[in-house]
């Protein structure tokens, strides 16, 4: 029987959830699962005083609960291993991890893998703010790995990223991709306001036109060969891609031109 951690008390407030990560489980038993410890506010409490540990690992841990959006942290730093929630989770899913894959069937509270340096994250319903970003006061967000948004996502998506691909198949929020540095965001959907803003280097790739800041400048108009490939890659994941966007124009423009316009974004405009 796989590992299922299923919720059987709702934190009173935000519990801080970092041991539930493939490396710190693998070897344990569930009794074993079940004493590392949480923080719950400034008590530092048992993952068995609000999970119960079924099973054995074999590589995949299960999540289930009704409040599992209330459980920060899910999955910080791991480098191997799976992590399937169903449900809803909570802030700073996957942070700083660096292989693996955590699958979510529900949606995602801000800072969804922030300063991840490998590994996928896919998200079934929508994220919150902040998603593949740098921390605060930090210059490097995502370097690397996959995130993957079936639904829709919140402001700033993409804060420093580095390297790595962000996939948004709804909406992205206000500020996607501000002060990129490399990188890919696709985004089915419609952009927010001041795409790229202080980018430097990457590509922001938008299936619908969009209003951009004045700092950007129109290059061209064609059909880019090497998104085929891209494209191809996302409908393999779920992301459903029409031929008239693959196949079809898009409009290059290059900024931020206060950063020596190295940055692109193309918008589709068939």
């Amino acid at each position: 029987m796989p590992l299922l951690l299923k919720q059987i008390a709702p934190p009173e407030v935000p519990l801080e959830a970092d041991n539930i990560t493939p490396d710190r489980i693998t070897g344990q038993t569930p009794a074993g699962v079940e004493k590392l410890t949480v923080m719950h506010g400034n008590e530092t409490r048992r993952i068995g005083d609000f999970f119960r540990v079924t099973g054995q690992y074999d590589g995949v841990i299960n999540l289930q609960g009704d409040h599992l959006g209330r459980v920060k942290f899910i999955g910080a730093r791991m480098s191997r291993g799976v992590i399937r929630v169903d449900g809803d989770v909570g802030e700073h899913l996957g942070a700083g991890m660096s292989g693996g894959a955590i699958l979510i069937s529900g949606n995602a509270a801000d800072w969804v893998g922030p300063e991840m340096s490998g590994g996928r994250i896919e998200i079934r319903g929508n994220a919150g703010h902040m998603t593949g970003s740098a921390y605060r006061g930090a210059d490097m967000g995502m370097t690397g790995g996959e995130i993957i948004i079936h639904g829709n996502a919140r402001n700033e998506v993409g804060n420093a990223m580095r390297n790595g691909l962000i996939a948004i198949a709804g909406n992205s929020g206000d500020f996607t991709g501000v002060n990129m540095l490399a990188g890919s965001i696709f985004v089915s959907g419609e952009l927010g306001i001041r795409t790229g803003a202080g980018m430097k280097r990457g590509s922001v790739i938008s299936l619908k036109d969009a209003e951009l800041l004045p700092t950007f400048d129109y290059s061209c108009t064609y059909q880019p060969g090497y998104l085929t490939l891209y494209f191809r890659y996302l409908t393999g994941l779920g992301l459903e891609i029409d031929d008239e966007r693959v196949r079809g124009p898009y409009k290059r423009y290059c900024g931020d031109s206060v950063e020596m316009n190295r940055g692109e974004i193309l918008l589709y405009s068939g």
